[in-house]
């Protein structure tokens, strides 16, 4: 992931804050503040993190005649300017630290953007010009700051709290034929199989294979010299991504569809069977027996499914085993000293002891992928 550029920290003056982190929030050591605060204080206020910049006048492009939402802003703020906060949605704001002053009312962020509510602060701007920076009125606003560390998940809240009821990027990819390859590719091993490729293609009766889920496995299985290829600035061991954005996944599949690169847009394709394939017998892997994850559903004595927070972190590190054969193709080549039975110990020990007993914390948790990829890099050098 890109790093961006803060300024220093931002100091926002608030009419009301609360903290309303709840418990899972304190797990994860984040923390939620939902408040008030005079719109002349979020308008200094980077949105470098939004998929959305102002879209009116944008900075350097070819300015925008404004949108129905645009117009709709501009007459509240001249019409009901003091029913701004209770008729606009507000914003939502990432910090990945927070300090708050109850007596100064003042809450200052460290590395803060708006990742919703672009539009409001151009249309803000706007009319803080139309009176020279001193408008009569200066009408309060609704905020939401979400106080994390975790950059994936900053991203992750950009694209969600962005989402409008537009086409969903599963119907933009199948419409645009970025899918065709790929489901060719799946029918090698599963000839009856139709990828979902639009949102109103519905996955639980089996009609269609879940395409999404699909892109993250394969992701979670490619080798690393091909992760490198797709992302040099990242680590190409930490695979938390595909297990927890599968948004991104399907966007940086788009993205290899139309720009490459292109070895590792095959390599995708070579592996799209063989990932599907392990992803289904981890899924029911009897070897789960006896286990005792409290998290893994059973029935009649048999395993019927693990989580998939428990899956990905076993998947990226059997990618340790994914080698290019002689015939160009990209394979898994399981060793023959490596068996399921280690693996499901390793995963266990993780389980347990680095993610709590919680699959979910098991699939962000980088350090449980980091467990497991050491035990298959160690069978992969034997080879």
């Amino acid at each position: 992931m890109t790093k961006l550029s803060f300024g220093k920290p931002y100091v926002l003056a608030y009419t009301n804050c609360r903290n309303i982190s709840a418990d899972e929030d304190e797990a994860a050591s984040r923390k939620i503040y939902v408040g008030q605060a005079p719109t002349s204080s979020v308008l200094a206020l980077e949105d470098n993190e939004n998929v959305r910049e102002y879209l009116v006048d944008a900075q350097g492009k070819k300015k925008r005649s404004p949108t129905l939402v645009h117009q709709a802003i501009r007459k509240t703020l001249t019409d009901n300017t003091d029913d701004f906060s209770i008729l606009n949605g507000g914003m939502v704001i990432v910090a990945r630290d927070a300090v708050v002053d109850d007596r100064a009312k003042t809450i200052t962020l460290t590395q803060a953007s708006i990742i919703n509510g672009s539009q409001t602060q151009g249309e803000l701007k706007r009319y803080f010009e139309r009176f020279d920076g001193k408008p009569d009125v200066i009408p309060n606003i609704k905020f939401e700051i979400i106080v994390s560390k975790d950059d994936n998940l900053i991203a992750e809240i950009s694209i969600s709290r962005n989402f409008q009821n537009d086409v969903r990027p599963i119907s933009i990819a199948g419409r645009r034929g970025q899918l065709e390859d790929l489901e060719r590719s799946v029918q090698i091993d599963f000839p009856k199989a139709r990828l979902r490729k639009s949102e109103t293609d519905l996955v639980a009766d089996d009609e269609f294979l879940d395409t999404e889920k699909l892109i993250q496995v394969i992701f979670a299985l490619l080798p690393e010299e091909m992760m490198k290829l797709l992302d040099p600035s990242a680590d190409p061991t930490n695979k938390v991504f595909t297990y927890s954005q599968k948004t991104r996944c399907l966007k940086l599949f788009q993205r290899l569809v139309d720009h490459g690169p292109a070895e590792v847009y095959d390599c995708c394709l070579d592996l799209a069977p063989s990932a599907w394939t392990l992803y289904g017998e981890w899924k029911e892997h009897q070897g789960f027996k006896g286990t005792r994850l409290r998290s893994i559903d059973r029935a009649e004595g048999r395993i019927v499914d693990v989580p998939d927070g428990v899956i990905f972190p076993i998947l990226a590190a059997m990618a340790a085993f994914v080698v290019k054969a002689k015939s160009g193709d990209w394979v898994v080549k399981r060793p023959a000293q490596f068996t399921d039975k280690e693996m499901i110990e390793a995963a266990k020990q993780a389980y347990i002891e680095i993610a709590g007993h919680n699959p979910q914390t098991m699939g962000k948790s980088k350090a449980c992928y980091s467990t497991l990829h050491r035990i298959t890099s160690i069978f992969a050098r034997l080879q």
